[in-house]
C-alpha cells in the first residue's frame, strides 16, 4: 500500500520546495502531460546499469510517474549534472538483484511491487 495521496499534496506543496532548494536531492525535472508546465521534483535516484531506479512511494498513478510515461523522457539533475533519461517503464521487485546491498529498500509496509526506471539518453551527435 503506497503512502496515502493527502501526505503527497503536502510534500508537494511544503517539503518539496525545501528540499529542491537545499540541493541535497537528486531532482526529476519533467513535463505535465495535460499542462505542458514544466514540474521539479525531488527524488530518491539509484543507479543502475545503464540509467537509474525511482521509487514510486505514492503509487505508479503518481502524477510525476504518469508524466514521464507520457512523456517518454525526463531530466535528472544530480549533483549540479543535468542528465537526459528516456523510456519510461515500470519493473518489479526483482531489480533490487541489480542494486549493491547497501542500497536502503522502501520500508516493507509501502508493500511497493513497482518501480519505475529509466535509461541514459544516447549523446546526440551533432
Amino acid at each position: 500500500m503506497p503512502m496515502p495521496r493527502w501526505w503527497g499534496q503536502i510534500n508537494k506543496r511544503f517539503f518539496n520546495p525545501r528540499a529542491i532548494a537545499g540541493g541535497k536531492w537528486p531532482v526529476l525535472v519533467h513535463e505535465g502531460r495535460r499542462s505542458g508546465t514544466e514540474y521539479r521534483t525531488p527524488m530518491d535516484a539509484h543507479p543502475v546499469p545503464g540509467g537509474y531506479l525511482f521509487i514510486p512511494v505514492y503509487g505508479t498513478d503518481s502524477d510525476w510517474v504518469l508524466n514521464v510515461r507520457a512523456a517518454g523522457r525526463a531530466r535528472l539533475i544530480v549533483d549540479g549534472e543535468e542528465i537526459e533519461l528516456t523510456a519510461p517503464r515500470l519493473v518489479g521487485e526483482e531489480v533490487w538483484a541489480e542494486m549493491p546491498e547497501d542500497t536502503p529498500t522502501p520500508p516493507t509496509v509501502l508493500r511497493l511491487r513497482d518501480f519505475l526506471r529509466m535509461d541514459r539518453a544516447e549523446p546526440t551527435t551533432g
